[in-house]
């Protein structure tokens, strides 16, 4: 039997995304942010929403760019951190111990440590109530020799993302194992099997 639930934007799993931007005196800042996804495959864009209180939004509309940093596993203590405090008041990666190296194709910082980054300028922005969606096209993406898979990107079991359990879930995750190959597994004569 179904239940109702209220209205929430609940989706399973949640990316963790660390999102790095410059602020006004040119020093690097990354924020934590779970909304977020892909957008489109020509050109290559992706999407964050972030709430106007957020350091990091100022920050993006003011330089047209951000970076979106993908945290392993072995980084979820910094990542966390990313999404506790305000750039306003600390230097993450003061604070994180981690790396910064500014994009060849955007104005914003990649965090070294991360195992890629996505390297993107704002192209649309779009104001939904209390988030706004910032569409940045991707100009760039750097990863760690060591993560590449199949068709030179990144793999999924050598980065070994985190994940939050759905909006609003107050845990990580990591992700699991393979399921089977997409866009053949449900080719089965029987779906019951």
């Amino acid at each position: 039997m179904k239940v109702a639930i209220k209205p929430r934007p609940i989706i399973m799993p949640c990316p963790v995304l660390v999102v790095g931007t410059y602020n006004e005196d040119g020093t690097p800042n990354i924020m934590t942010a779970a909304w977020g996804g892909v957008a489109c495959s020509r050109p290559p864009c992706v999407t964050i929403s972030l709430r106007e209180a957020t350091h990091s939004f100022g920050n993006i509309k003011r330089s047209g760019a951000f970076t979106v940093n993908i945290p392993s596993e072995k980084h979820v203590k910094q990542a966390d951190y990313a999404g506790i405090v305000s750039g306003r008041d600390h230097n993450k990666f003061l604070d994180t111990a981690l790396t910064h190296k500014k994009s060849e194709f955007v104005n914003a910082p990649i965090v070294m440590e991360f195992p890629y980054a996505l390297e993107c300028k704002l192209i649309k922005q779009i104001e939904l109530g209390l988030h706004t969606m910032f569409i940045g096209e991707i100009m760039g993406i750097v990863a760690d020799e060591g993560v590449i898979g199949n068709q030179n990107l990144p793999d999924i079991e050598k980065v070994r993302p985190i994940l939050f359990g759905s909006s609003g879930s107050k845990f990580y995750y990591k992700v699991g194992n393979k399921l089977g190959d997409a866009y053949s597994i449900g080719k089965l004569t029987s779906l019951d099997e």
